[in-house]
């Protein structure tokens, strides 16, 4: 790095990115000084070991551990892992598919599903119940998890909608989704067993 003053804008723009996911349509600003300033927020970013990965098609960014070169002394994770539970893991999945579906279809960009759609989609896989105001709670919770994690987002004054965020698609990606058939039925066994999974 140079020893040329910050520009005002690196600041905010750095915590922001350190916070979580920048996405355009929320922070048109900041996203436009991200794009001004990308070589110094990368310079700036890879002496913490981080790096910035940068999707302008889809209008997300954010920072990833950045792979450990082969004789490179490993840092400590500045970014965790999150280990996930049997039931979020197949939520992720069952929306990633739902997402490249929705792609695919070429419709509009943004993909809005409900509660009650999510809620069908996850029926399919859980085990049967004779309590289903619990069956409910649990789903909320596995929704909620999901929200807080940034791959969904509550959409104001619409109720029960939410949107699936594009970042998912960073997170399970194409060869992943291509499993995605092995893994259900893999799901379906364990279906009821708590596991930890990592995506």
């Amino acid at each position: 790095m140079n020893d040329t003053p910050l520009p005002n804008q690196l600041p905010p723009l750095l915590v922001a990115l350190f916070k979580g996911v920048l996405y355009k349509d929320q922070s048109p600003e900041l996203w436009q000084n991200l794009f001004e300033l990308q070589a110094r927020v990368r310079d700036y970013v890879a002496v913490l070991g981080l790096e910035l990965m940068l999707d302008e098609a889809e209008g997300y960014a954010y920072l990833r551990q950045r792979p450990q070169d082969e004789g490179e002394a490993a840092l400590p994770r500045l970014v965790p892992r999150r280990p996930l539970s049997y039931p979020v893991s197949l939520l992720l999945a069952l929306l990633r598919k739902k997402l490249a579906e929705h792609d695919a279809s070429g419709g509009e960009p943004r993909l809005i599903l409900s509660r009650d759609q999510i809620v069908d989609m996850m029926r399919v896989f859980l085990p049967d119940t004779a309590n289903q105001a619990r069956l409910l709670d649990r789903i909320d919770s596995h929704i909620n998890k999901i929200v807080e994690l940034g791959f969904l987002r509550r959409l104001r004054n619409r109720g029960d909608q939410l949107e699936v965020r594009r970042i998912l698609k960073a997170y399970v990606d194409a060869q992943w989704l291509a499993e995605f058939d092995r893994r259900l039925a893999e799901y379906r066994d364990q279906a009821g067993e708590p596991t930890e999974n990592r995506i």
